[in-house]
């Protein structure tokens, strides 16, 4: 397909469809509900939120193309390279961003918890790049599955080059990082940005990439909910759950770029917190007893473990 905004924004409506099909029927209950909104500044998106299901307890598969004038903070992030008589006009420069992002936080502890986003960005100067990453985040750490979602991860990125893993890899090590709890969110994945022409591929196979990473949702986390969702958990398990999803929130809310991209860019409200769960909690000052399942859950949520 010819790379250019039209076409990415109707391949990425596809992949919102095949995604929100392959999660209604593994759960086997619940349907996602779809609603359209309008950005005023350009621009809109198709959400796409499914609740209390026999699997999933809230999830988003959240569809967005918006546009217009480049929004201050990415001025700001880019003012290094810009000289006072260009400065101008970069201020005039449009912008249009589109893409899909995705968590899902399900009713079982046993079952994790899943983030994915692909996105694109352009501007009128030419300027363009991909981004995005999958990542998981259970609330037990099973070295099983852990191995099983890495090596997903690895084979889309080794089909493209033998590179991207290890470096992508570390990168959400990096960014999927609480700094004030000294802890991983989860166990990480993959995470790039600012993807276009590098020393690897050019930009039309680094968008092959990209779309690749996209269709592997669907099956990895699939398989993973099958695997967990029959399994039996007590009351315990489910409060640690609600405690690591109060992680999940401290992370989105305080470091979470894409959080801080919808809400600089006037997004809508809904669809950018739709990656917080229903339910949370926050215990003062909670410990874990030495040697039980959650002590070595937070034993893991370190960077740089290799699962593969």
């Amino acid at each position: 397909m010819e790379i250019n905004k039209e076409n990415i924004t109707d391949w990425l409506k596809s992949l919102q469809d095949n995604i929100c099909k392959a999660l209604e029927l593994e759960d086997g209950f619940a349907k996602f509900k779809e609603e359209n909104w309008t950005r005023n500044e350009g621009g809109g998106g198709r959400s796409r939120v499914i609740e209390n299901g026999k699997v999933i307890e809230k999830g988003g598969v959240m569809f967005s193309a918006v546009s217009g004038k480049i929004p201050a903070f990415l001025l700001k992030e880019h003012e290094h390279s810009i000289t006072s008589s260009s400065l101008g006009s970069i201020e005039e420069e449009l912008f249009f961003a589109t893409g899909i992002s995705i968590v899902i936080h399900p009713q079982s502890p046993l079952v994790p918890i899943i983030h994915m986003n692909i996105r694109y960005f352009e501007m009128s100067n030419g300027t363009k790049w991909l981004g995005g990453g999958i990542d998981l985040t259970p609330h037990y750490i099973v070295d099983e599955d852990a191995r099983f979602f890495h090596e997903q991860l690895k084979a889309v990125c080794d089909k493209h080059h033998n590179s991207y893993y290890p470096k992508f890899k570390n990168w959400a090590d990096d960014y999927f990082y609480i700094n004030h709890r000294h802890e991983t969110r989860g166990i990480g994945g993959i995470f790039f940005d600012r993807l276009n022409e590098n020393e690897e591929l050019n930009f039309a196979q680094n968008f092959a990439f990209w779309q690749d990473v996209g269709e592997t949702f669907a099956s990895t986390y699939t398989t993973l909910m099958n695997k967990n969702k029959s399994k039996l958990f007590t009351p315990e398990q489910k409060q640690w759950q609600l405690l690591r999803r109060g992680r999940y929130v401290e992370f989105n809310l305080v470091y979470d770029k894409g959080t801080k991209f919808g809400l600089e860019t006037n997004g809508r409200i809904e669809s950018i917190l739709m990656s917080l769960p229903t339910n949370a909690s926050w215990l003062y000052d909670f410990k874990t007893t030495e040697g039980s399942e959650e002590q070595n859950t937070l034993n893991k949520l370190k960077k740089g473990i290799n699962w593969v």
